[in-house]
């Protein structure tokens, strides 16, 4: 479902306000470029640093400004579990096509605790779920048996982004989890080789 080149967008800001016509801008721009998907408020679109109504309301625009013709993965990731329901509830309720999930950062929970997170929120949405494994920005690497454990629980937990030099790695999720779960690269320099281990593109 998802693969090729999908494209991090960046959320533009003028006068310290998000600029939806520059958003606007972009998204038909790769829509024009043959792009294969968007991923809006992802590392790149700093979610981090938006309050939770701008988080929401670029997801919103971002599916508005698309109307179907290109597929909106929302960064729906947050250090707060009950946070990141908020979020992934509300970018499926308003026609978001996927939500990337990045392991909570700065706490290190433990891999039970990772499991239990992101457990609680595939229980609240139906739309597909990719996790986003970033050990250098987090602190912490989510486990392949931990992502066996919850894709088996959860069938629309469709694949991961993953944003780690780990060749070893990539082949480990390959073999727990066949065909059917896709994995994408997060960093350009390692998708050529993740590719000839199996990934299916990227996220960059």
């Amino acid at each position: 479902m998802f693969q090729g080149s999908i494209v991090a967008l960046i959320t533009p800001f003028k006068n310290g306000e998000v600029d939806y016509e520059s958003l606007a801008k972009l998204i038909e721009f790769h829509i024009n470029n043959g792009t294969d998907a968007i991923l809006v408020c992802g590392t790149t679109g700093e979610s981090p640093t938006l309050t939770f109504e701008e988080h929401e309301k670029v997801i919103e625009e971002a599916v508005k400004i698309a109307k179907g013709r290109i597929k909106i993965i929302a960064g729906t990731g947050a250090n707060a579990t009950h946070e990141a329901i908020e979020l992934s509830t509300h970018a499926q309720k308003v026609g978001a096509d996927a939500c990337l999930l990045v392991v909570p950062y700065y706490n290190k929970p433990t891999q039970e605790g990772l499991y239990r997170h992101f457990k609680a929120v595939a229980e609240e949405v139906s739309i597909p779920i990719i996790l986003y494994n970033i050990p250098s920005r987090t602190g912490v690497e989510i486990a392949p048996e931990t992502i066996y454990k919850l894709a088996k629980e959860h069938e629309h937990i469709v694949g991961s982004k993953e944003s780690t030099p780990n060749m070893d790695r990539i082949s480990e999720i390959k073999k727990l989890m066949g065909e059917n779960f896709t994995i994408l690269s997060g960093d350009d320099s390692l998708t050529l080789p993740m590719m000839a281990l199996g990934a299916k593109g990227v996220i960059s």
